[in-house]
């Protein structure tokens, strides 16, 4: 599967289809893996590209002990994009993908036409924001404690959200996915479960709080060439990231686009969620 080379790490990345770029971007420890049965659905319309951000899975990261920054994997996005071509992108992200898609917009609006921010936890946007950014250190130090398992416990609590399994976490990939040539869809789904379980670690030590402290530029999201749109969940109203996202809507004056499914809709339901990614990215 293709690659891309940028400072300090590769990228992995799965592209299909054909039409416009589409690009994906996945939040937290996940990888492309996770929009597999969204892309399918929309690689008619366009070239649905996927991809591992840098340290989680397959995107190799030179130094796994620096803590992420936001505006180096808004810059891998750019750079990604402008080897796939150069006309604007339209671009999914969700969660800490949303966050890393605000960025990409704002550092480098040349590159976008169109962002979708599902359910971005930008929690410093909310009222109660410095109490949730405490509780996001309690994450850190259970995890730095007891280990990944309470540390994952602690975070899903305090985001209110159900444990991801794999009847929800988007299905397989039907190409790269890192099961062996000729396998089942059963072995392609339990090998991204594996790898995402591999990205836990990485993700409470080194990206959990860069993504969550990580403030938009509203300014330039509101005055940028790039159509910002704010996704939330129909099944999330009340959890954390559903809440960052109202908040985020309002800054910028524009009214949240509700998607099927919860903070992960995309997977369990991806003919949904694609009938409304593609009628809210050509609206």
């Amino acid at each position: 599967m293709p690659t891309s080379t940028v400072p300090g790490a590769t990228l992995y990345y799965e592209a299909q289809g054909s039409g416009p770029v589409l690009l994906m971007i996945p939040g937290g420890p996940a990888d492309a893996g996770v929009f597999a049965g969204l892309a399918a659905r929309l690689a008619d319309r366009y070239t649905v590209v996927a991809y591992d951000p840098r340290g989680n899975s397959r995107s190799a990261v030179a130094d796994p002990s620096l803590d992420q920054d936001m505006d180096v994997h808004a810059d891998d996005a750019a750079r990604l994009l402008a080897e796939l071509g150069d006309e604007p992108a339209y671009v999914l992200g969700s969660s800490g993908g949303a966050q890393i898609g605000l960025n990409l917009a704002a550092r480098h609006p040349e590159r976008v036409r169109v962002l979708v921010a599902h359910e971005p936890p930008c929690v410093r946007l909310l009222p109660d924001g410095e109490e949730v950014r405490a509780g996001m250190r309690e994450v850190y130090e259970t995890y730095r404690a007891d280990g990944v398992q309470a540390g994952m416990a602690r975070f899903e609590a305090l985001a209110g959200m159900r444990r991801r399994t794999p009847d929800n976490l988007g299905g397989p990939s039907p190409a790269g996915a890192g099961a062996a040539p000729g396998a089942g869809p059963g072995a392609a789904l339990a090998a991204m479960v594996a790898r995402i379980s591999g990205n836990l670690d990485y993700f409470l030590a080194r990206g959990l709080r860069p993504i969550s402290d990580f403030v938009p530029d509203v300014a330039a999201l509101r005055n940028g060439a790039p159509r910002i749109v704010v996704g939330v969940g129909a099944e999330s109203e009340g959890q954390l990231a559903h809440r960052c996202g109202l908040a985020l809507a309002e800054r910028l004056g524009t009214a949240p686009v509700v998607f099927p499914g919860d903070h992960g809709g995309y997977g369990p339901k991806a003919a949904e969620f694609a009938v409304t990614l593609d009628r809210t990215l050509t609206g």
